[in-house]
């Protein structure tokens, strides 16, 4: 009998690396289908992939035949079907403050780094590798910024974003900081979110979600 719950991703996307990161924080099996973007033009045109989400874009999640797209609406889903391990807090306002923080990234800095924002910027403007470069690292460190100064001396920020469990805005910031190492952006100037992107790879629902630990992830050359 298969999983209940299926993730249709890719093993490079921050989209789905953060709901993979969700679902293992919450300890639940899922199955993983590999969308790969860039095979075939990429397998998220394809019509059978289509079909399940519009967009053609990763993630995609499965829950006994029902769908849901967007890796913040899927994590927000996950918490309110399976509510423990919490991924926002009890109160209010705390809640309010990790959806800024994940949003700060998901919203606003991802998706100026998106595949097909960059494949764009190569295919329709001419863009360089090196420009294209300059491009990411730009973005990258507006958003990176914004996260340090809404982190550091705040009360409310311990071992992760919000207090000493890992959120949603956990889940968000490290892949982020994934795709930061990834076009060379120095971090030095962000010790804050280095301090909590090394507590949370020190778990396991963390370290079983890296993309290289991924099925569809190449193998190492």
């Amino acid at each position: 009998m298969g999983q209940e719950l299926v993730l249709y991703g890719y093993w490079r996307s921050s989209a789905a690396y953060r709901v993979r990161i969700a679902l293992n924080l919450k300890g639940l099996p899922y199955e993983s289908e590999a969308v790969h973007l860039v095979n075939q033009g990429g397998e998220q045109h394809l019509p059978d992939f289509q079909a399940l989400n519009p967009q053609e874009l990763v993630p995609c999640l499965i829950d006994n035949g029902q769908v849901f797209t967007q890796s913040m609406a899927i994590m927000e889903y996950l918490d309110e079907t399976h509510p423990e391990p919490p991924l926002l807090p009890s109160d209010a306002a705390g809640r309010a403050r990790v959806r800024a923080l994940s949003q700060v990234i998901a919203c606003d800095l991802h998706p100026l780094g998106n595949l097909r924002v960059l494949q764009y910027l190569t295919s329709q403007l001419g863009v360089d590798d090196a420009t294209k470069g300059v491009w990411s690292r730009h973005w990258i460190s507006l958003g990176l910024q914004a996260m340090e100064s809404m982190l550091t001396g705040n009360v409310a920020t311990g071992r992760f974003c919000h207090g000493d469990t890992p959120t949603m805005a956990d889940a968000c910031l490290v892949p982020q900081v994934y795709n930061a190492v990834r076009w060379k952006l120095p971090m030095d100037g962000y010790p804050t979110i280095q301090r909590i992107h090394d507590a949370c790879q020190s778990l396991v629902a963390f370290q079983r979600a890296v993309p290289e630990a991924q099925a569809d992830a190449p193998a190492p050359v």
